[in-house]
């Protein structure tokens, strides 16, 4: 499973609050997935923030 995060990220900070190990902020405040997760927690966690994202910015490819 892959992650990516889309144009519609608002810079809120919610991923990388739940998902540190995946997702982190660029420079310009706009998050991106720096790491895909293997099976197992950090999927779960991956998983978390993207049903918390406000915006739907996060999107998971399989």
């Amino acid at each position: 499973m892959k992650f990516t995060v889309n144009e519609r990220c608002i810079s809120c900070g919610l991923c990388v609050s739940i998902c540190p190990e995946v997702f982190e902020l660029e420079k310009d405040g706009i998050a991106y997935a720096k790491k895909q997760p293997d099976e197992g927690v950090l999927t779960a966690k991956a998983m978390e923030a993207l049903e918390g994202c406000p915006v739907d910015a996060i999107e998971k490819h399989t």
